[in-house]
């Protein structure tokens, strides 16, 4: 167990990391995500307000949909927390943001925090909607990034098709008192518990980026290559300028992916070199994150590079004085559904 966004969280059970994460993708597992905010809106303007401060274009979905957004620093453009919302109904929006960022959205937004009301737990993996039927009968036919409420024995459920390991899933969002017995039922239905270090390693191999490493201050959805979460024919909302400005001058980093030939991965914070010049003096990029992949059997990182280095296939990361070559790869590193039973 260890401090996580002022919550506790469990780094792995019993089972371990590596066959936790193989489980994911090949069976079933649920990881405790209760410490994910939750901030409610629920007014005659919510439509209006969200969309002048998130960067996608919520009429791109509708009520009973999910969509993946940014609220972002007005003066640079840059991420200050990747957030999902949930259209619960015509007037209520269940604004998902990180744990260490619920603050401030609410301050952005406004609303009410229920974080500490209702648990969330994400089941996920390829047999993840045969386990959740056994428990939650009707939840197998939830498409991908919908969202609806079921009734549980007397209990409201709302659940949504989303998820952040690159498999099929359901986030349950359940009033924290009747948590526990959900965990348990599904246990007892085949779910294998799983931890943070798996939600790290299930994420990089889903090329799915990370608050804090591929996003964050000074970091702009197009630098990371989410150019997808920017609704450009909003006429406004909070960072579009800089944005806009950013498109105008070039955008000076991408993000990438990298692997080795060896089981030992390139670390946060380690430099990336062109491959025939690894002076401390001349790194076009640096690490957000790395680590081994189970499934490969080799190490993965992402990080940005200077745009002049687009089109490089192999690089060098200096890791602890000693250059380790790297292939640049597509993301993501592990596609869904790709590894069997």
């Amino acid at each position: 167990m260890v401090e996580f966004g002022g919550w506790e969280m469990p780094v792995a059970y019993p089972l371990g990391t590596v066959k936790e994460h193989l489980a994911c993708r090949s069976g079933c597992v649920m990881f405790d995500v209760s410490h994910l905010g939750t901030v409610r809106l629920e007014s005659d303007n919510a439509f209006e307000l969200l969309q002048a401060q998130f960067s996608n274009d919520l009429r791109k979905i509708e009520p009973g949909r999910a969509q993946y957004t940014h609220l972002l620093d007005d003066n640079d453009g840059s991420v200050i927390d990747d957030i999902i919302v949930w259209w619960v109904d015509k007037d209520r929006f269940d604004v998902m943001p990180n744990a260490s960022n619920t603050d401030s959205v609410l301050e952005a937004i406004g609303g009410i925090d229920i974080t500490k009301e209702r648990a969330v737990i994400a089941i996920q993996g390829p047999e993840s909607k045969v386990i959740s039927e056994k428990v939650i009968p009707g939840s197998s036919t939830l498409g991908r990034f919908r969202v609806e409420q079921l009734d549980w024995e007397g209990v409201t459920i709302t659940m949504a098709g989303t998820g952040y390991t690159g498999e099929d899933g359901i986030e349950c969002a359940i009033e924290a008192q009747h948590a526990y017995k959900l965990w348990n039922r599904l246990l007892e239905a085949g779910a294998v518990p799983a931890g943070l270090g798996a939600r790290d390693t299930l994420r990089l191999e889903a090329g799915l980026v990370l608050h804090g490493h591929e996003l964050g201050p000074t970091i702009t959805p197009q630098q990371a290559g989410l150019n997808w979460v920017i609704g450009w024919d909003k006429e406004f909302f909070s960072g579009k300028k800089a944005l806009e400005a950013e498109n105008r001058l070039g955008i000076a980093r991408k993000l990438i992916g990298l692997k080795t030939n060896s089981r030992k991965p390139p670390r946060s914070g380690s430099k990336i070199f062109q491959y025939d010049d690894v002076s401390a003096s001349n790194p076009i990029g640096e690490i957000t994150s790395g680590n081994f992949s189970p499934v490969l059997g080799v190490g993965i990182a992402m990080g940005f590079i200077s745009t002049k280095f687009l089109g490089v296939d192999t690089l060098r990361v200096m890791e602890r004085e000693v250059p380790l070559e790297c292939t640049v790869v597509d993301l993501p590193f592990v596609a869904k559904n790709s590894v069997g039973k």
